[in-house]
């Protein structure tokens, strides 16, 4: 702002930008920030001053402007330091307000510059289907749950949605998605643990959500190497990370799933996702090329003696491997969970799906992490 340049900031360093350099900004990058509240709308002005709040150790922030919108005001009260300056305003009001802010001690100035991890790289399960429409994602959002209460602890599983094009992880967890591609490429070369929080939607205590807006244009907006800094960050910040990868192969996809310690396939129970299964597994293993084995898991088992779909010994005699388990169907509790938004675990704790999925987690969790390809995350 040009009055400030030569009024009571004249000889200081600055630096313009957009709302976008607020992500990540902390006391050690900046020692005021000064924004001009009238040159944005207040839903994007508010958001970017959340973005800045979830630094462990932001600098103190003076805001400039007339009639702020309730909702910025409301961000600028997460701040420790921040003042508001009514225009117009004189250079001795604002020479006042200046100095105020950079003379009040923070409480959080010694604060790392990331979120402290469990002590190891977490542990990482990825899950994709076989064929669209065969639950993944359902599945991916009950395994998520489970290990919340194997955990408990707070902001210690994550999943992540990887279908940028078409992911409905948020939609099915009733939450909103708030990676913002377009920023994350940007930034990704500076991504630490507070500033993938900017990214974050939490959705429990224990559990966060990284998923981006629906845009079938989504997979050209990001790098390969954006989204595998993305999940190193999020491998060196949570317990638990589960994946909720795209059936087609992207650039990163295989770099991605070497890093996993479990990859599991989910199919149908009829011939052709039976047969999509064992050829999508077959092409993560030799992609992978470490002997590691992706699991099968069949969804939607039916409860019926006769019927027209394959045994679970047909299906593994198709599949060629053995089945790692079965859940089973359950359409009115599955749909009562989509509809009112959240895991069937919360709305219909008792449905086979719930149990089969403990079940699951269960098994895998109790077996030692696999530490074979986890520097691959890094490249």
């Amino acid at each position: 702002m040009p009055e400030f340049a030569k009024g009571p900031l004249e000889g200081a360093i600055l630096e313009t930008g957009g709302l976008d350099r607020l992500i990540g900004v902390g006391i050690a990058d900046a020692d005021l920030v000064v924004i001009d509240a009238d040159a944005w709308g207040g839903p994007a002005l508010a958001a970017g001053i959340q973005a800045l709040a979830l630094c462990p150790a932001p600098p103190p922030v003076l805001m400039v402007g007339s009639h702020l919108a309730t909702a910025v005001v409301r961000a600028l009260l997460r701040l420790e330091r921040s003042d508001v300056l009514d225009a117009p305003f004189t250079n001795e009001a604002a020479e006042h307000a200046i100095t105020t802010l950079l003379e009040a001690k923070s409480s959080v100035a010694a604060a790392p510059a990331a979120m402290p991890s469990s002590g190891d790289v977490a542990r990482v399960w990825a899950v994709t289907g076989a064929v669209g429409g065969s639950g993944a994602t359902t599945l991916s959002v009950e395994i998520a749950t489970q290990l919340c209460a194997r955990t408990g602890k707070d902001k210690s599983v994550c999943l992540i949605d990887l279908n940028f094009a078409d992911g409905s992880a948020a939609a099915y967890l009733g939450s909103s998605a708030a990676m913002r591609l377009g920023e994350l490429a940007r930034a990704s070369d500076k991504l630490d643990a507070s500033m993938l929080q900017a990214f974050v939607t939490p959705v429990t205590k224990q559990l966060d959500l990284l998923a981006a807006p629906r845009d079938p244009e989504a997979f050209d907006a990001v790098p390969a190497e954006a989204v595998l800094r993305l999940l190193e960050v999020a491998c060196e910040t949570y317990e638990w990370v589960v994946l909720d990868i795209p059936r087609h192969r992207r650039p990163w996809t295989i770099q991605a799933l070497s890093g996993c310690d479990e990859v599991l396939v989910v199919s149908e129970l009829t011939v052709p996702a039976l047969l999509a299964a064992r050829s999508l597994s077959d092409e993560i293993e030799r992609g992978i090329g470490s002997g590691k084995k992706p699991r099968i898991v069949l969804n939607r088992l039916a409860g019926r003696m006769f019927g027209p779909a394959p045994s679970m010994a047909e299906a593994e005699r198709a599949l060629q491997r053995k089945a790692e388990g079965g859940v089973s169907s359950d359409w009115e509790a599955a749909a009562a969970s989509v509809n009112l938004g959240g895991p069937i675990a919360t709305h219909r704790p008792k449905s086979k799906i719930v149990k089969d999925v403990q079940v699951l987690v269960n098994r895998l969790a109790a077996e030692p992490a696999a530490r074979a390809g986890k520097d691959s995350r890094a490249a």
